[in-house]
């Protein structure tokens, strides 16, 4: 939010909207004529010693001494989006998990504990919503205890940008030494439009019509094209874990390789997409597209009608192939990984 030249410059934020979003401008000392103010807009996740600790939408923290401020105000908890599903972070987050389910899981008061033998981070990271009944330095170490018995990093997934995230668990955890790996997006869109689209996609031209080829489980194929080489049992059980899941392929790529394929979990509303890989030699076809919108067609007859995906922030062609799909970003989650002793 910018404060507009009409507005009365005043600091209007204290100690007590700790966890509130706020809006604040502060000077920069030695910068040139023009640039001496800068805006800076999130929740504010801690403010000691005279230093503001305020964390962006993008789970980035800025920490602002108080000395510097000229104006602040709190502003609403989550900025109004222009389209796409209504849905709260919990909901999404809950519904994205039993998408990509752990093969052993322990709950620690409201925390689940998940573990994949280390296939992902998503099917082995703590998923922090709520209290875990203990105190947070107690819950962590119990968190490391679980997965050092196991051979494992520990991880704790946290999201950042919509309300109800966890700003001020992530600001807990940087200060405890834990380090953010990854950061992604997940995006919503409606369901009826992606599936209304043509067979053939938004390609450069009309393009063949594609057969696209519907199953259950992920055959040979499915997992010749995947990303992830080498799929083991236990990579096998995530893959094929959610509600109702369903694996996508379009024969013609390499000899005996599929020239795209997808994923998708069908889950009350809510369709989930992933996996959706092409043929490099066949990119900018619309092969994607096409991929999407099967999946969507069979996620509308099975009742949903909203969708979402998750998209790492640098993964500029599939940021640009989503934004066309109508997809928006919602929030942003992160893996944290805790310090090594």
């Amino acid at each position: 939010m910018d404060f507009s030249p009409h507005f009365r410059l005043e600091v209007r934020v204290t100690p007590a909207d700790v966890g509130k979003r706020i809006s604040v401008r502060r000077l920069r000392e030695g910068a040139p004529e023009g640039e001496k103010f800068t805006d800076t807009v999130g929740v504010l996740t801690s403010w000691d010693d005279g230093v503001l600790l305020i964390t962006r939408r993008s789970g980035e923290s800025v920490r602002i001494p108080e000395s510097t401020l000229v104006a602040g105000k709190v502003v609403p908890s989550a900025p109004a989006r222009r389209r796409g599903p209504a849905a709260s972070y919990e909901e999404l987050a809950r519904v994205s998990a039993r998408a990509w389910q752990p093969v052993e899981r322990e709950r620690l008061g409201e925390w689940e504990l998940r573990a994949a033998s280390g296939f992902t981070r998503r099917a082995n990271s703590v998923l922090p919503l709520g209290d875990p009944g203990v105190p947070l330095d107690e819950a962590l170490s119990l968190v490391r205890k679980w997965y050092a018995a196991r051979g494992l990093p520990a991880y704790t997934q946290t999201a950042t940008g919509a309300q109800g995230t966890q700003e001020p668990l992530c600001a807990e955890l940087e200060a405890r030494g834990w380090v953010r790996e990854v950061s992604a997006e997940l995006w919503t869109g409606a369901l009826a439009p992606l599936a209304d689209l043509p067979d053939s996609g938004p390609g450069p031209g009309p393009g063949p019509e594609r057969t696209v080829v519907l199953s259950r489980e992920a055959d040979e194929g499915w997992l010749g094209r995947y990303q992830r080489k080498g799929v083991s049992e236990v990579a096998l059980k995530v893959l094929g874990s959610g509600p109702s899941v369903w694996f996508a392929t379009v024969p013609g790529g390499e000899p005996g390789v599929p020239a795209a394929i997808g994923r998708c979990v069908v889950d009350g509303r809510w369709a989930g997409f992933a996996a959706v890989e092409v043929d490099p030699a066949l990119r900018r076809q619309g092969l994607a597209t096409t991929v999407m919108t099967a999946l969507a067609r069979r996620a509308l007859t099975e009742g949903a009608s909203a969708a979402w995906l998750q998209v790492e922030t640098d993964n500029e062609g599939a940021r640009s192939l989503y934004t066309r799909l109508d997809f928006t970003p919602h929030h942003t989650y992160h893996h944290y990984r805790a310090p090594t002793p």
